[in-house]
């Protein structure tokens, strides 16, 4: 398999490491004590490059899995640390709390909230928004109104701005970032746009939001193997 040529473990032992550093939340030594237990002996540090190089190799594969969404969009921005300093994760996920897309950007501004809104309008393809509900950012109605002028978004699309209705997107912020806190911050943007992607799919694949995904911890298995083409 080219894709992991040249590796001298195992495939099924990098995809288990990928999957549960990206699961779980654990520090890089920690999984490879975990390892260490089951026999295998791998240094942190190779754990940490093969997260860099498959996690977005989950995401890209996973992603025509991701299934429609409702139309009702809650689109909002947290904060994770990169190199000391602190960037801006903006998230989208539909009414009933399934993810719609993320961006990780060094800034908080109409360029920044239009490049992510016009990648989520990009990422869901023939099931665009209905309404969008933002917080009270100035750059979420100049964003849209750009998307609508250049015919990305529909005139009549809904924004709305509303504290409650982003109660979903808030709580799914912080179950995101309990899962981020172990790694006490990212090194570079390169470092962090790619674990995050893990962060995100599998916290996607855990709770049934992929159309072929069966309940629990063998369909979870069973699935990321298939996407990398090995046997059920």
């Amino acid at each position: 398999m080219s894709l992991f040529k040249r590796r001298r473990f195992p495939v099924e032992i990098i995809l288990l490491c990928v999957r549960w550093y990206c699961k779980y939340g654990i520090s890089y030594r920690d999984l490879a004590e975990m390892m260490q237990e089951r026999g295998v002996n791998v240094d942190p540090s190779t754990i940490f490059r093969w997260v860099q190089r498959y996690a977005p190799e989950l995401e890209k594969r996973l992603r025509p899995y991701q299934g429609p969404r409702s139309g009702s969009w809650r689109v909002d921005e947290t904060y994770v640390r990169v190199g000391g300093k602190w960037k801006y994760l903006f998230r989208a996920v539909d009414k009933h709390g399934q993810l719609i897309d993320f961006m990780l950007s060094e800034r908080r501004n109409t360029r920044a909230a239009y490049r992510f809104l016009r990648k989520a309008v990009k990422t869901m393809g023939d099931h665009p928004p209905t309404s969008l509900t933002t917080d009270k950012l100035a750059s979420y109605p100049k964003a849209i109104q750009r998307l609508q002028n250049e015919g990305l978004l529909p005139k009549e699309r809904v924004h709305r701005t509303s504290k409650y209705l982003n109660n979903i997107i808030e709580a799914d912020h912080g179950a995101l970032k309990r899962v981020i806190r172990p790694t006490r911050g990212f090194q570079s943007m390169k470092t962090a746009r790619a674990t995050i992607k893990g962060f995100e799919m599998m916290r996607m694949i855990r709770r049934g939001h992929c159309a072929p995904t069966q309940p629990g911890v063998t369909g979870e298995i069973r699935l990321i193997n298939q996407l990398f083409g090995l046997a059920a």
